[in-house]
């Protein structure tokens, strides 16, 4: 009778270990995994060597070679396209189970999984939202699209790097939907909390104890319990993320008939910032 055999044994790839991609790695690594790392910029993969199970591989198709479970943070939806459906990822077939962490967006997800689809590999559309420092202390929200079967099987894993694990839909895509619903509430939600607290000190109102009477009211949200107590308050200005890539992100930024709702709210805060040169 043959012995089971642990999936914690189970050699793991993770392609892009950036700003957030190297906390989620770490974590991985952290859990005792066995873990063949990649980066194009080669001093962001050195970082891993010598650190526990991790294996710093020279290119995408050497993480492809030792690890059939791969996930993925990277910068943009081209990055992905490149890394998945060119040449490195020629070997990709029956067994390979692909997990994007990033936020790609819905058609680049779609895409995607379908041409990965028709070569037998599992799509695991898993964006995550809670910045480098939820990255760091494994408090991501993992936003989960893919079939049951495949969800439950990863879920494991997912843990290891997020507190809130949902399964969102089975769909590829579904997950981007639901990363693009949150930054778009997140980049709103700024904007109009920094314009509140004008009005709050322009009426004499000390801004710590603003922000007090807001997160006990109805007017708390993450930017006021999170954001400003911790970066504006304090002048650090260090969220953790550019505006760069919030604008990347922004619902308004891909096609409406993906989504096939008005954004108008997000629409015109995009327009006021490109007018204000923020943007």
């Amino acid at each position: 009778m043959t012995a089971a055999v642990d999936p914690r044994e189970e050699p793991i790839g993770f392609i892009g270990v950036g700003k957030i991609g190297a906390p989620m790695a770490r974590r991985l690594v952290d859990h005792g995994r066995p873990v063949h790392v990649f980066d194009v910029v080669p001093t962001t993969r050195e970082q891993f060597a010598g650190q526990g199970r991790a294996v710093v591989a020279a290119s995408v198709g050497e993480v492809f070679q030792h690890a059939r479970t791969v996930l993925l943070s990277l910068p943009s939806p081209q990055a992905l396209e490149d890394v998945l459906l060119g040449a490195s990822g020629e070997r990709l077939g029956q067994g390979y189970t692909i997990i994007d962490l990033s936020t790609s967006g819905v058609q680049a997800a779609r895409r995607v999984a379908e041409a990965l689809g028709r070569r037998g590999v599992d799509y695991v559309d898993a964006p995550v939202s809670g910045g480098v420092r939820g990255a760091a202390a494994g408090t991501l929200s993992v936003m989960v699209a893919a079939t049951t079967p495949v969800f439950e099987r990863v879920k494991p894993l997912l843990e290891e790097i997020g507190k809130n694990v949902f399964h969102v839909g089975r769909e590829p895509g579904q997950g981007q939907a639901m990363k693009l619903v949150n930054n778009m509430l997140s980049a709103t939600t700024l904007a109009a909390t920094a314009e509140a607290m004008v009005v709050a000190a322009k009426a004499g109102l000390a801004p710590k104890l603003a922000l007090d009477v807001l997160n006990s009211s109805s007017g708390r949200s993450g930017a006021t319990q999170d954001k400003f107590p911790r970066d504006v308050i304090t002048g650090k200005f260090d969220y953790g993320f550019t505006v760069e890539h919030m604008l990347k992100d922004a619902p308004g930024q891909h096609n409406a008939e993906v989504f096939g709702a008005l954004l108008g709210a997000d629409e015109r805060q995009l327009a006021e910032w490109r007018a204000k040169g923020i943007i």
